[in-house]
This record gives structure tokens, sequence and C-alpha cells, in this order.
């Protein structure tokens, strides 16, 4: 209401929505109680048929209905005014209300005309011409052919579009109330969402709870194939369109966006200029920017049942059309949506191959597909016939069977994909298996058991190395969670040989390719970050190996899986942060969580050699003496395997001088200490208050203390961690659990 209020003000003010958007009652409830700029002049129109010579006679009489006389007297005949004589008569319009001393304010309601119309021409003369005399609020479906562009540039425009005709949840309870419907927060929420805040969606709704025995039921399911709500749209704007233009709106309702060039591929037909006319005619349509568009829900649930009704024969033919062109122009997600639908799991499979979305299906990928996605494509490849001989079909089973952890399903399809790409290896002039395909076999083959031979491993990363050197820059550069993967096997392959500095360089590395954290967590990430925190504990780093396993545990993806190798090794890492700050007794009880998580077919060697020696060292935290360095050396060269002995030494040494009998045996190397002083309950409170990135006098106020007190406090929080910033004060109060 405020926004007409300020609109009208300056000389023109449209109000656009599809039908039942509340357009004419919102501008009606504003005429009756706003404190208007004058007299308002109310002028029904006929949408888009206004014969020349009908429009202006009756916007003068209803001038004159509103108090405005004029001084043309020809207008009160019943005779029409021709063709010739509109212009003339808009002018002489335009003319007269120039010269008054007060402002009119003329409501067009229902004002739908096409561009270039006698009258349209006519509105726009009186708006040069006539401002500021002259304020004109425009009430339409569809952006009137007023040069809206130009005076938006100008500043003289003031528009009410659809997103803000629609009801918010206060106003939907308004509405409910006067039908007397009641409906619990979360049910008006949904309603509200569902319906996009249409007010004749809510309306049908209202009118359709009422006496309803079940009304939280009905909301859940209330939908665009509500008879109310079906026979509502099909009059008020399916049924009314020409042939060309239904057709087109119900084909494009399979989409869920859809521009210019996807309406043409869906319809093949050359639709740019009738698309164009939809955007423009229909309301229903909402701008996604970049030319893109949406249907509303509710319509789209309207289209979309007519389509199945009248034409269900033509779906999967429209789907398979709408895949073909998102498979080389727009998101592969999408694609993969329409081919599933089209029922073609020859064509998802292929999709999947040649688009590189391994990556996206096994969880390598910051962006992964969707659960229901993933499902549906499980389903899909399962329609295919057994006996086909499709190696895309077979990678895609694969990929799809690794991701849900079906281990015996993935071996089956990988060697059946392995038989079919050796079949079609170049022989006798055949095609060579394409990049793609050996790309995505590689893949699928080092993430089922990327370290259960180590050599192999080795040689299967060198041999992805080289496939991805091959790939065009500007595909590799989509992927490049393909290369870090590589990277990874490679890490972990000279971790577990006991190479450790190769292991970090190449570990190191897949952080890198993958790229900074807001590229997107991913499991790849995740592994990574865990293999760096059991190298780091191999080295006796055990502060470097407790922040690797804080980052991996505060990244924003679902927690591992128990019998996931990366779930005991931070359990083991956790073991060995509770040793060197002195408390044997928390970790002989993580122990057991380590010892759980052990229970896998294949267990992770360096989990095993670290649980092994952490349980010989709570026992020598236990003791009344110190063991002997000799004692430590033997220790950890019974369970080093081929790890160096160093770094498991140094970390012995520093859970024993941490123990809380006070034992005082040096750290091998003496490069790091953990014992953490207490932090009192006050220092507590201010660190849990640094965490949230508050500033000092912030701190001060929220904790009703002086700002040289909170000074002192961080001060001695500062010692007590070690560190000399706030970040790492943060960083090192959440490796200690203290947060």
């Amino acid at each position: 209401m405020s926004r007409l209020a300020r609109g009208v003000r300056g000389p023109l003010t449209v109000v656009v929505g599809p039908p039942g958007a509340g357009k004419t009652a919102l501008v009606t409830e504003w005429a009756h109680t706003a404190a208007l700029p004058g007299p308002v002049a109310w002028v029904p129109c006929d949408g888009g048929n206004e014969p020349p010579g009908v429009f202006w006679p009756r916007v003068v009489a209803k001038l004159r209905e509103a108090g405005v006389a004029l001084p043309y007297a020809g207008v009160h005949t019943a005779a029409p005014i021709s063709g010739a004589a509109d212009g003339p008569l808009a002018a002489r319009v335009a003319a007269d209300l120039a010269r008054r001393t007060e402002p009119v304010v003329i409501v067009l309601d229902d004002f739908d005309l096409e561009p270039g119309s006698a009258a349209a021409e006519g509105v726009t003369l009186l708006l040069r011409h006539a401002f500021p005399m002259v304020r004109l609020l425009v009430v339409a479906r569809r952006d009137p052919p007023l040069h809206l562009h130009r005076r938006r540039l100008a500043g003289e425009l003031t528009e009410l579009r659809t997103a803000d005709l629609a009801f918010t949840d206060k106003e939907t309870v308004a509405l409910l109330a006067q039908h007397e419907v009641t409906l619990t927060g979360s049910a008006v929420r949904h309603l509200t969402r569902r319906t996009e805040g249409w007010a004749a969606g809510l309306r049908l709704a209202a009118m359709s709870l009422g006496g309803h025995r079940d009304p939280a039921t009905f909301v859940r399911r209330f939908a665009g194939d509500e008879e109310a709500v079906v026979s509502y749209l099909a009059e008020e704007v399916l049924d009314v369109q020409p042939a060309p233009m239904r057709h087109l709106l119900l084909v494009t309702s399979l989409l869920d966006r859809v521009n210019a060039e996807l309406a043409a591929a869906v319809t093949e037909e050359d639709a740019d200029g009738r698309f164009a006319a939809l955007v423009r005619q229909n309301s229903f349509l909402q701008p996604l920017g970049e030319g893109w568009y949406r249907y509303h829900r509710m319509f789209r649930d309207v289209l979309l049942l007519r389509l199945r009704y009248e034409a269900p024969e033509r779906i999967a033919r429209l789907h398979r059309r709408a895949a073909d062109w998102l498979g080389a122009h727009g998101p592969l997600t999408q694609a993969l949506e329409h081919a599933v639908a089209a029922g073609d799991p020859s064509y998802a499979a292929r999709l999947a191959v040649e688009r590189l979305a391994v990556g996206r299906i096994i969880g390598l990928a910051g962006d992964p597909l969707p659960d229901s996605l993933l499902q549906r494509l499980s389903q899909c490849m399962a329609t295919a016939s057994d006996s086909a001989q499709d190696g895309d079909v077979a990678l895609a089973t694969a990929a799809l069977s690794l991701a849900r952890r079906d281990g015996a399903g993935c071996d089956d399809a990988l060697r059946k994909a392995d038989a079919l790409m050796r079949t079609a290896a170049p022989a006798d002039g055949a095609q060579p298996v394409p990049l793609t395909a050996r790309l995505t076999y590689d893949a699928i083959r080092m993430a089922a058991d990327p370290f259960g031979d180590p050599t192999s491993a080795l040689a299967a990363a060198a041999e992805m190395d080289g496939l991805c050197a091959r790939l065009p820059r500007e595909t590799s550069a989509r992927h490049p969670e393909l290369q870090a993967f590589a990277h990874y096997v490679r890490g972990g392959a000279e971790l577990r040989c006991g190479r450790l500095k190769r292991a970090e360089e190449a570990l190191l590395a897949t952080l890198r390719t993958i790229g900074p954290q807001d590229a997107g967590p991913s499991p790849l990430r995740r592994d990574c970050l865990v293999d760096l925190a059991l190298l780091a504990t191999l080295r006796g780093r055990t502060r470097s190996a407790a922040e690797f396993a804080a980052r991996a545990r505060h990244l924003d993806i679902p927690a591992p899986d128990p019998a996931d190798r990366s779930c005991a090794a931070l359990h083991v890492v956790r073991v060995w942060s509770h040793l060197v700050r002195g408390e044997p007794a928390a970790a002989r009880r993580q122990l057991d969580d380590v010892a759980s998580a052990l229970c896998v077919p294949m267990p992770d060697p360096p989990v095993v050699a670290l649980h092994r020696l952490a349980g010989e060292t709570v026992v020598l935290c236990e003791r009344d003496a110190p063991p002997s360095a000799e004692a430590v050396r033997d220790l950890c060269a019974a369970v080093a395997g081929p790890w160096p002995t160093e770094g498991l030494e140094r970390a012995v040494h520093l859970a024993c001088a941490a123990a809380p009998c006070g034992f005082s045996g040096a750290p091998a190397g003496g490069r790091e200490t953990t014992k953490c002083e207490v932090l009192s309950g006050r220092e507590r409170d201010v660190l849990k208050h640094l965490a949230r990135t508050m500033t000092t006098e912030e701190i001060a106020a929220e904790m009703y203390l002086s700002v040289n007190t909170v000074k002192t406090h961080l001060k001695s929080v500062y010692r007590k961690l070690e560190v000399t910033r706030r970040s790492a004060a943060v960083r090192r109060a959440r490796e200690l659990e203290l947060l």
C-alpha cells in the first residue's frame, strides 16, 4: 500500500501479476483508504481488445464521473468516434488535463494491450504531455506497452509484480481466518510456500479447508491438481490461449527452467518469437535471470496434468529432447533428470560417462549429485537388459553400486565394463575406448579399493595422471576432483609404504588441486585431511595431527560411516590427542571406539599400528616410573612396520611426559609439548565469546566486565594455550576440545 502511495507521486505505476494475484483488490483498497493526491478515475479496459475510438471516450466518461470536467462536447454521444479521430482526441484530453491545477489519478484496470496499438500510443502521449497533473496507475497481467525500460532508467516508474503481490504467512493467516480456518504455524508456512503466496490459490485452499476433517493432511497434499485450482487456471489462463501458445505452454511445463533455445529444442520448432510473446503475456512465468524462466509451481502442476491427459504418448520423447539439449548446453543434473524420465538407460549412462559425472556419483567432487537422482539413476540402469552390451551402462552401474556401498555389485559391473572395453580396444580399425570411459573406469577401480595393494595403487594413480593430462584444458578445469583423486591415491599408497615425505607432498597436492574449501566440502577432502592427520601422528607431531583431524570433522558433509577407514583413523588420532594432554583414562575409553571401528574386512595398517602402540602407551602412562628410552625404542620397533620409528618414539615420550604422575622424561627431539594449564571458568567464557568473532569491547559488554579485565583474561588464555593470536587460540581450543 505504501509503495502505491509513493508511486502515484510520479508519472507511472504498474501493478503486473497473474490472474488471481489480487491486483485489482490491492488498488481498490488503496483508492478507498489512502490519502490520495487528487480525484481517481477508474477506467475498466477490455484486456487486449480495445477498438479505436472506444477507449478514449470511456476515459473521458470516467474522468467526468470522478468530477474532472473536460470541455470536449462530443464524447457523450452514442456514436463511436472513428479511428482517425482517436489520435486527436488523445491529444485533446492530454492538453486539457495538463492545464489543471490539481493532479488526477487515472487507473487503467486490465490494460493488456498489444504493442503498437492506437490506445497504447495515446496513453504514452498522455504521460509525456500531461504529467504532473496526470498520474497513471496501470493494472495488467503483462507488461503494458508504455516504454517501461526507458521510464525505469529515468526513475519515473514504480513497479509491483508477482513477488510483491504474494501473501506472507501473516496475510495467509488473516485470509484463512475469514473462512474460519485455523492452521498450525508449520501448516501455514507450507501452504504459503506451496502456493507461492498466490492469492487465488490460497483462497481456493481456504474454501476447501472449511469443515475439512484433517486440515493438516489437506495442506500437505494441496497442489495444482486440485479440481478447483485446475478449473480456475484452465478457464482463466490456459483455454483462452491460441492453439500454438497453448501447445508451447503444455510442452515446456516438463522443464524446471526454460529459455528460448531450450523451448525451441523441445518443441522442434522456431519458438523464439512465440516464447518471447509467452514471457511477455504470462505472469505465471517467473524470471530467473540471463534469459531463464520458471513456471509458478501450481500453474505448472495444472499444465503437467493437462499434458499427461492430452498427450501421454509424447512425454518420453519430450524428455529425451530436453536431455539432448541440456546434455550439450545445460547443467548435467537436469540433463540426467530428463534422461531418466525418458526411460533411456543407455543415453543416461552415456551422459554420465561423457560428462565425467563419476566424481559427483562416488563422492569425489564438492557438488555431488542429489541422492534422489542417484536413486532414480540406479532404478533406470536396472531396467537395461542384462544381455545389452553397453559399456557405459556397466560403468554407470558400477559407480552407482559403489556410491551405495554395494561392493559385489560394483565388482560385477566393473568386470563387465572391463570386458566390453577390451573388446572395443583398437584392432583392425575399431574405434578406441573413449578417454572419458577409461577415466571413469580407473576412478571407480581406485575408489573401490584405494590402498589394498599400494604398489598397484601407485601404478593406477600414474595411469590416471596420464589420462587427466590428455583432457582438454577446459574439461580438466571443470573436473579437478579427478586429478586430485590421483594425487590422493598416490599419497595414501606412499603413506602405507612408509615414504612419509612423498606421501605429504602428494596429499598436500590433493588439497591444492581440489581448491579452497568454499569450492565445496567433499569426502575426498575429508579423507585427505584424515591421512595427513595419520601422517603427522606417525611423525610424532600430535598437535598438527589434531588440527588436521579437527578440520576433517568440521567439514559440512555427513559423518563417515562407522565402518569407514577414515572413522577409525579419526578415533586413533583422538586417542593420541588424549595421551599427549595427559588424559590416559580418556585415551583408554577412546581405544574401545577404535577397536570397534577396526572391525572392517581390510583394516588400515597405519591405524592398526597406531592403535596398538597407543594401547601399550596407556599402560606405560599408568606405571609408577617413566619408561627408559630403550624400552620405548623397542616398543616402537615392534609395531613400526615400514614407518620410521623416530616419530613414534617422540609421540610415546610426549604422552609419558604429560602423564598425571608427572614423569619428567624429555620428549625425543624436544620439539613439541602439549601439556596445557587449566583454564579458569571466566577464561573459558572469554574463549567462547572469542570463538564467536566478538571484539574485545563486545566481550566486555556481554560479560559486564571492563575492557582491561577482558584483555587480562585474553593474555592468560594465550599464555596457557601457548599461542599469540585470536585465531590460533580458537583453533587450539577446538583441538583440545575446550569448545
